[in-house]
């Protein structure tokens, strides 16, 4: 947006594609964003990602096989499915996907840059990690629970490889995860209180962490895609120098979704991008993108958070 619209304006568009931001959870948006605006994050809500996973996210849907690959120009991010132990030897895990991984490994990145330390505490049970991530602890096989779960052992086991410009980066985020496994009703004594990030990892991290504000990711765990969004302008505009760039739908595509494939591939993407890329700039009050003739402008813009530990 332009720095003469309001701060929850969201994105500038041609007048024939404008529209308001009516539901609940959109005007939620706009209260976040209106207060982020005016109230520079402190430094208990900056949040650390790394760089790459600002460019190439993890998968925002469930993966049929036992790996994903994304690219996006230099950067790329390969994720392979691992094998834990849940108590009665080995179990093949899935490759991780969705908006709550995202938030796990961010909440834990974040503690290990901070502390300068690879041992994170998780707290004492899974409901009080899930309130870390200001999320609900309802059970159940669908409930946040059994989701955090399966996406805590997917993670942990994972293989991860990010590579940028002839450097690749091969390992485990996680080192060490005790599984959480149902030996009996004490949900305490089954979650690990402590993830151990790889050496690898962590330095990973001290090397090319990337700054955001916590409160625009709370406001937009609901989706993976609009973190993502809101990840890679907060790493992108800032670095932007001169002239505005221009990026085309073939291009944010092959970046945001290459699963999208067939007749409708570019139209089913840029109906699913553009409410999240809204829903990201309504939190990124100090960023500046217009929707053009085939795509998007993207003009400097300052990072959510200007500084770094």
């Amino acid at each position: 947006m332009s720095s003469t619209q309001p701060a929850h304006s969201g994105l500038a568009q041609a007048p024939s594609t404008e529209r308001r931001l009516n539901t609940p959870r959109e005007r939620t948006l706009i209260e976040i964003g209106a207060r982020i605006a005016h109230e520079p994050a402190p430094p208990n809500d900056w949040v650390f990602t790394h760089s790459i996973l600002c460019q190439v996210g993890l998968p925002r849907s469930r993966v049929e096989g036992r790996e994903f690959l994304r690219q996006c120009g230099d950067a790329w991010i390969s994720i392979q499915a691992g094998i834990l132990d849940e108590g009665n030897g080995p179990v093949h895990q899935a490759v991780p996907y969705g908006a709550l991984p995202r938030l796990a490994l961010a909440l834990i990145s974040t503690y290990a840059v901070r502390n300068k330390t690879r041992e994170v505490p998780v707290g004492d049970s899974a409901s009080e990690f899930l309130r870390m991530l200001n999320m609900t602890t309802g059970g159940g096989p669908r409930g946040q629970l059994t989701t955090l779960r399966r996406q805590m052992h997917a993670l942990a086991a994972c293989r991860l490889q990010i590579g940028f410009k002839g450097r690749t980066f091969n390992g485990q985020p996680v080192e060490q995860f005790d599984a959480w496994i149902s030996r009996d009703s004490q949900q305490r004594a089954l979650w690990p209180g402590v993830v151990l990030l790889s050496e690898g990892y962590f330095k990973e991290l001290i090397d090319h962490g990337v700054p955001l504000d916590r409160r625009a990711l709370l406001a937009l765990k609901g989706s993976a895609l609009a973190l993502d969004v809101y990840a890679w302008l907060a790493h992108r505009l800032h670095r932007i120098e001169g002239r505005p760039a221009i990026l085309y739908w073939k291009s944010l595509r092959e970046q945001f979704a290459q699963e999208y494939q067939g007749k409708d591939a570019a139209k089913d993407f840029r109906k699913k991008f553009l409410p999240a890329l809204r829903a990201a700039l309504a939190v990124y009050p100090q960023a500046k993108v217009k929707q053009v003739t085939g795509g998007l402008m993207l003009m400097a813009s300052s990072p959510p958070i200007s500084d770094k530990i």
